[in-house]
Protein backbone atom coordinates (compact mmCIF):
# COMPACT_ATOMS: atom_id res chain seq x y z
CA UNK A 1 0.00 0.00 0.00
CA UNK A 2 1.15 3.34 -0.82
CA UNK A 3 2.07 5.85 2.17
CA UNK A 4 0.07 8.11 3.39
CA UNK A 5 0.31 11.95 1.95
CA UNK A 6 1.36 14.65 4.57
CA UNK A 7 0.52 18.25 4.01
CA UNK A 8 2.26 20.31 4.77
CA UNK A 9 0.99 21.37 8.21
CA UNK A 10 1.78 17.92 8.98
CA UNK A 11 -1.38 16.99 9.57
CA UNK A 12 -2.35 12.96 9.97
CA UNK A 13 -4.36 11.71 6.93
CA UNK A 14 -7.59 9.84 7.59
CA UNK A 15 -7.78 5.94 6.04
CA UNK A 16 -10.58 6.07 3.49
CA UNK A 17 -12.22 2.44 4.38
CA UNK A 18 -14.27 1.32 1.29
CA UNK A 19 -17.36 -0.89 2.10
CA UNK A 20 -17.45 -2.44 -1.26
CA UNK A 21 -15.98 -5.49 -3.31
CA UNK A 22 -16.40 -3.53 -6.70
CA UNK A 23 -13.42 -3.31 -8.48
CA UNK A 24 -14.72 -0.49 -10.66
CA UNK A 25 -15.21 1.33 -7.46
CA UNK A 26 -11.75 0.88 -6.35
CA UNK A 27 -9.97 1.55 -9.41
CA UNK A 28 -11.98 4.29 -9.78
CA UNK A 29 -10.56 6.20 -6.22
CA UNK A 30 -7.39 5.19 -7.71
CA UNK A 31 -7.70 7.13 -10.61
CA UNK A 32 -8.23 9.92 -8.02
CA UNK A 33 -4.58 9.15 -6.30
CA UNK A 34 -7.14 7.81 -3.19
CA UNK A 35 -5.82 4.56 -2.05
CA UNK A 36 -8.34 2.72 0.31
CA UNK A 37 -8.53 -0.38 2.64
CA UNK A 38 -11.33 -2.63 1.42
CA UNK A 39 -13.93 -3.88 4.25
CA UNK A 40 -16.60 -5.96 2.48
CA UNK A 41 -19.98 -5.68 4.59
CA UNK A 42 -21.66 -8.69 5.29
CA UNK A 43 -25.22 -7.34 4.81
CA UNK A 44 -27.99 -9.07 3.73
CA UNK A 45 -29.38 -7.03 0.96
CA UNK A 46 -32.80 -8.82 0.25
CA UNK A 47 -33.46 -8.46 3.81
CA UNK A 48 -32.84 -4.69 4.17
CA UNK A 49 -34.77 -4.23 1.42
CA UNK A 50 -37.57 -5.93 2.23
CA UNK A 51 -37.75 -4.58 5.75
CA UNK A 52 -37.60 -0.91 4.06
CA UNK A 53 -40.63 -2.25 2.14
CA UNK A 54 -42.27 -3.59 4.78
CA UNK A 55 -42.49 -0.22 6.74
CA UNK A 56 -42.80 1.79 3.80
CA UNK A 57 -45.81 2.48 0.94
CA UNK A 58 -43.46 3.23 -1.77
CA UNK A 59 -39.19 2.62 -1.99
CA UNK A 60 -37.66 3.93 -5.10
CA UNK A 61 -34.63 2.92 -6.56
CA UNK A 62 -32.55 6.24 -5.57
CA UNK A 63 -33.89 5.44 -1.39
CA UNK A 64 -32.71 2.08 -2.00
CA UNK A 65 -29.42 2.52 -3.24
CA UNK A 66 -29.22 5.05 -0.26
CA UNK A 67 -30.80 2.61 2.43
CA UNK A 68 -28.15 -0.57 1.26
CA UNK A 69 -25.49 2.20 1.20
CA UNK A 70 -25.84 2.83 4.78
CA UNK A 71 -26.52 -0.93 5.61
CA UNK A 72 -23.00 -1.52 3.82
CA UNK A 73 -20.85 1.07 5.48
CA UNK A 74 -22.76 1.05 9.16
CA UNK A 75 -22.16 -2.88 9.01
CA UNK A 76 -18.55 -2.22 8.04
CA UNK A 77 -17.89 0.37 10.79
CA UNK A 78 -19.84 -1.46 13.58
CA UNK A 79 -16.76 -4.21 12.86
CA UNK A 80 -13.93 -1.91 12.61
CA UNK A 81 -14.99 -0.34 15.82
CA UNK A 82 -15.52 -3.23 17.71
CA UNK A 83 -11.76 -4.77 16.45
CA UNK A 84 -8.21 -3.39 16.30
CA UNK A 85 -7.34 -6.13 13.74
CA UNK A 86 -10.17 -5.13 11.04
CA UNK A 87 -7.79 -2.06 9.85
CA UNK A 88 -4.56 -1.12 10.98
CA UNK A 89 -4.72 1.60 14.03
CA UNK A 90 -7.90 0.38 14.54
CA UNK A 91 -10.87 2.65 14.15
CA UNK A 92 -9.17 5.99 15.26
CA UNK A 93 -8.78 8.25 12.27
CA UNK A 94 -10.84 6.52 10.22
CA UNK A 95 -14.25 7.44 7.49
CA UNK A 96 -15.89 4.32 5.84
CA UNK A 97 -17.97 4.43 2.65
CA UNK A 98 -20.75 2.42 1.54
CA UNK A 99 -22.28 2.44 -2.06
CA UNK A 100 -24.50 0.73 -4.24
CA UNK A 101 -26.39 1.27 -7.34
CA UNK A 102 -29.16 0.55 -9.17
CA UNK A 103 -30.34 0.83 -13.29
CA UNK A 104 -33.92 2.42 -13.33
CA UNK A 105 -35.52 1.69 -16.62
CA UNK A 106 -39.23 3.36 -17.09
CA UNK A 107 -39.87 3.09 -13.60
CA UNK A 108 -38.34 -0.46 -13.31
CA UNK A 109 -35.11 -1.38 -11.35
CA UNK A 110 -32.83 -3.88 -13.55
CA UNK A 111 -30.86 -5.66 -12.15
CA UNK A 112 -27.86 -8.55 -13.68
CA UNK A 113 -29.21 -10.46 -16.39
CA UNK A 114 -29.86 -14.20 -15.57
CA UNK A 115 -28.09 -15.77 -18.61
CA UNK A 116 -26.88 -14.75 -21.74
CA UNK A 117 -30.20 -14.93 -23.68
CA UNK A 118 -31.59 -12.69 -20.72
CA UNK A 119 -28.83 -9.99 -21.13
CA UNK A 120 -29.36 -10.07 -25.17
CA UNK A 121 -32.96 -9.58 -24.68
CA UNK A 122 -32.30 -6.95 -22.23
CA UNK A 123 -30.25 -5.05 -24.49
CA UNK A 124 -32.63 -5.37 -27.35
CA UNK A 125 -34.82 -3.27 -25.19
CA UNK A 126 -32.57 -0.71 -23.95
CA UNK A 127 -30.54 -0.24 -27.29
CA UNK A 128 -31.67 3.84 -28.68
CA UNK A 129 -33.77 4.09 -25.43
CA UNK A 130 -32.47 5.41 -21.76
CA UNK A 131 -32.44 4.77 -18.19
CA UNK A 132 -31.00 6.21 -14.81
CA UNK A 133 -28.04 4.81 -12.64
CA UNK A 134 -28.69 5.50 -9.28
CA UNK A 135 -26.14 5.28 -6.80
CA UNK A 136 -26.10 5.67 -3.22
CA UNK A 137 -23.32 7.08 -1.01
CA UNK A 138 -22.92 6.70 2.72
CA UNK A 139 -20.33 8.21 4.97
CA UNK A 140 -19.55 6.98 9.19
CA UNK A 141 -17.10 9.08 10.33
CA UNK A 142 -15.06 7.42 13.28
CA UNK A 143 -12.41 9.53 13.35
CA UNK A 144 -11.31 10.92 17.14
CA UNK A 145 -13.08 13.86 18.30
CA UNK A 146 -9.21 15.01 18.95
CA UNK A 147 -8.56 14.17 15.44
CA UNK A 148 -12.01 16.13 14.19
CA UNK A 149 -14.35 13.55 14.37
CA UNK A 150 -17.88 14.21 14.09
CA UNK A 151 -19.11 11.16 15.01
CA UNK A 152 -21.36 11.44 11.84
CA UNK A 153 -23.12 9.09 9.34
CA UNK A 154 -24.46 10.49 6.44
CA UNK A 155 -25.22 9.98 2.99
CA UNK A 156 -26.68 10.75 -0.63
CA UNK A 157 -27.34 9.79 -4.02
CA UNK A 158 -25.93 10.25 -7.16
CA UNK A 159 -28.82 9.88 -10.81
CA UNK A 160 -26.96 10.05 -14.12
CA UNK A 161 -29.19 9.64 -17.22
CA UNK A 162 -27.54 7.20 -19.27
CA UNK A 163 -28.51 7.02 -23.19
CA UNK A 164 -27.92 3.77 -24.63
CA UNK A 165 -26.35 3.16 -28.46
CA UNK A 166 -28.62 1.98 -31.20
CA UNK A 167 -26.78 -1.65 -31.16
CA UNK A 168 -27.55 -4.03 -33.90
CA UNK A 169 -28.00 -7.50 -32.72
CA UNK A 170 -24.63 -8.85 -34.27
CA UNK A 171 -23.13 -6.05 -31.69
CA UNK A 172 -25.29 -7.11 -28.73
CA UNK A 173 -24.48 -10.59 -29.41
CA UNK A 174 -20.70 -10.37 -29.60
CA UNK A 175 -20.72 -7.46 -26.68
CA UNK A 176 -22.97 -10.37 -24.63
CA UNK A 177 -20.25 -13.39 -25.50
CA UNK A 178 -17.73 -11.03 -23.87
CA UNK A 179 -19.12 -11.96 -20.41
CA UNK A 180 -19.20 -8.81 -18.97
CA UNK A 181 -23.02 -8.22 -19.00
CA UNK A 182 -23.74 -11.28 -17.11
CA UNK A 183 -21.43 -9.65 -14.40
CA UNK A 184 -23.34 -5.99 -13.57
CA UNK A 185 -26.59 -4.53 -12.61
CA UNK A 186 -28.39 -3.10 -15.99
CA UNK A 187 -25.98 -5.88 -18.15
CA UNK A 188 -23.47 -2.99 -19.07
CA UNK A 189 -20.06 -1.09 -18.20
CA UNK A 190 -18.94 2.61 -19.16
CA UNK A 191 -15.69 2.20 -17.69
CA UNK A 192 -14.91 -1.28 -19.77
CA UNK A 193 -16.21 -3.22 -22.91
CA UNK A 194 -19.51 -1.47 -22.91
CA UNK A 195 -18.23 2.05 -23.10
CA UNK A 196 -18.42 2.38 -26.80
CA UNK A 197 -22.11 0.81 -26.34
CA UNK A 198 -23.13 4.33 -24.34
CA UNK A 199 -24.18 7.23 -26.54
CA UNK A 200 -23.87 9.85 -23.43
CA UNK A 201 -25.04 10.42 -19.91
CA UNK A 202 -26.38 13.55 -18.41
CA UNK A 203 -25.17 13.53 -14.98
CA UNK A 204 -21.71 12.50 -12.96
CA UNK A 205 -20.13 9.60 -15.07
CA UNK A 206 -18.47 8.39 -12.05
CA UNK A 207 -21.56 7.90 -10.83
CA UNK A 208 -22.52 5.49 -13.47
CA UNK A 209 -19.17 3.69 -12.51
CA UNK A 210 -20.71 3.43 -9.03
CA UNK A 211 -18.94 5.90 -7.27
CA UNK A 212 -19.29 9.70 -7.60
CA UNK A 213 -16.37 11.49 -7.05
CA UNK A 214 -17.82 15.24 -6.85
CA UNK A 215 -20.75 13.61 -4.47
CA UNK A 216 -18.19 11.97 -1.81
CA UNK A 217 -16.12 15.30 -1.97
CA UNK A 218 -19.08 16.94 -1.02
CA UNK A 219 -20.20 14.65 1.84
CA UNK A 220 -16.67 14.45 2.77
CA UNK A 221 -16.30 18.44 3.17
CA UNK A 222 -19.55 18.14 5.49
CA UNK A 223 -17.55 16.36 7.92
CA UNK A 224 -14.67 18.35 7.85
CA UNK A 225 -12.42 16.67 5.35
CA UNK A 226 -10.77 18.24 2.60
CA UNK A 227 -10.43 15.72 -0.63
CA UNK A 228 -7.02 16.75 -1.17
CA UNK A 229 -6.14 15.16 2.45
CA UNK A 230 -7.06 11.71 1.06
CA UNK A 231 -5.01 11.47 -1.29
CA UNK A 232 -2.33 8.64 -1.49
CA UNK A 233 -0.54 10.08 -4.64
Amino acid sequence: MAEAYVSDNLAPVLRLVLASRSPARLATLRSAGVEPIVQVSGVDEDAVLADARSRAEHLGPDDAVLLLAQAKAEDVAHRIGGSDEAVAGGAAGTVVVGCDSMLEIDGEVVGKPAGPDAARERWRAMRGGKGVLHSGHWLVDLRDGDAGGTGATIGATSSTTVWFGHMDDDEIDAYVATGEPLEVAGAFTIDGLGGPYIDRVEGDHHGVVGISLPLLRALLHDIGVPWHTLRTA
